[in-house]
């Protein structure tokens, strides 16, 4: 199947061949994954979909138990990358203009200043997100979209590049506000950490006494402008009508499955499509492969999806729903 697309990329006529810039994109994000897995034990392929979500200047909802180093992974991987890193623990007094920022009085010059707030850095982690009440979780709703503040009738931009990355506990339930579903439709994906293997547990103690201290060394092997350039070359990737379809067809179904409440929204289509040329970039790849849809599917389109009460309370997962839906779903042929 890789060699049908291939052939059919390079008889592509006025197609600019972007195969080297796509091979140093894939360097450099292996780089960066094997700089993060010298302090994140195992754990490959969600170093592998974080990296994905980089490139495509996403946001990553992780839904997981306290200590399985999300925290520690965010930080991670904005040192590896020479980004600035801030951290906003969500608490239910916390207030928008916490995370915004707001305009205080300057006594010398007699003018109000604009004082930014903790969004504005390149990695942003939104730790514990559902802790927070509904008006302060929106207040990220404008910067994870628009990359932007909106204050007092004022729009700051933010960095670039910008990527928040949120977390929230399933195991605590009170005191905590679900997040809405506009919200959880921003994210790009979402996922799980999980825990370590009982070699990986073993392999993490040893780290730490071999270093002697919690803090970890990392080495920066890439830079914030070097990212924002990968961004651009993913934008090159060549998608297929054939793998549009594809997408299209995987999404439509999600809403006309009976067991469904509510489908993906067409934010969901183009977030597949996106992520799998970025899946296909890390590989290597200057082309989109079925098998890069594939790949991406779950957590790029399983929270976007709302089951209905009965199949719920059943153990009818949405995750259930879309493995029937790939399996029926035809493969594109050329």
């Amino acid at each position: 199947m890789e060699t049908d697309f291939k052939v059919l990329k390079a008889a592509q006529k006025g197609t600019r061949s972007i195969a080297n810039d796509v091979q140093w994109v894939s360097a450099t994000c292996k780089r960066l994954i094997e700089e993060v897995a010298k302090v994140i034990v195992g754990k490959p392929h969600v170093l592998e979909l974080v990296t994905v979500d980089v490139l495509t200047a996403g946001n990553i909802l992780f839904e997981d138990f306290p200590g399985l180093a999300k925290s520690l992974m965010a930080s991670t991987f904005s040192r590896a990358s020479g980004s600035d890193f801030k951290r906003i623990q969500f608490t239910p007094d916390l207030l928008p203009a916490d995370i915004t920022g707001i305009y205080m009085y300057n006594q010398r010059t007699g003018e109000f200043e604009f004082r930014p707030g903790p969004v504005f850095t390149n990695f942003l982690l939104a730790d514990e997100i559902n802790r927070a009440p509904p008006k302060t979780q929106s207040a990220l709703l404008e910067t994870m979209q628009e990359r932007q503040v909106t204050v007092e009738g004022n729009t700051h931009a933010l960095a670039k590049p910008y990527i928040v990355l949120a977390t929230q506990n399933p195991v605590e339930q009170e005191g905590t506000y679900p997040l809405p579903e506009a919200q959880m439709d921003r994210f790009l994906m979402k996922m799980s950490v999980g825990y370590p293997s009982r070699k990986e547990e073993v392999e993490i103690l040893r780290r730490r006494m071999v270093r002697k201290k919690d803090d970890v060394d990392v080495k920066a092997v890439t830079t914030p402008e070097e990212i924002v350039k990968m961004q651009k070359i993913v934008e090159e990737i060549h998608t297929d009508d054939g793998i549009m379809e594809y997408i299209g067809e995987i999404v439509s179904r999600t809403r006309e499955d009976p067991r469904m409440e509510v489908g993906s929204s067409p934010r969901g289509s183009l977030a597949l499509f996106k992520a799998s040329r970025s899946y296909a970039a890390v590989q290597g790849r200057d082309y989109v492969v079925p098998d890069d849809v594939k790949r991406i599917l779950m957590p790029s389109m399983a929270h976007r999806m709302i089951l209905k009460p009965e199949p719920k309370l059943k153990g009818v997962k949405t995750e259930d729903v879309l493995k029937k839906i790939i399996d029926e779903v035809p493969v594109p042929k050329t």
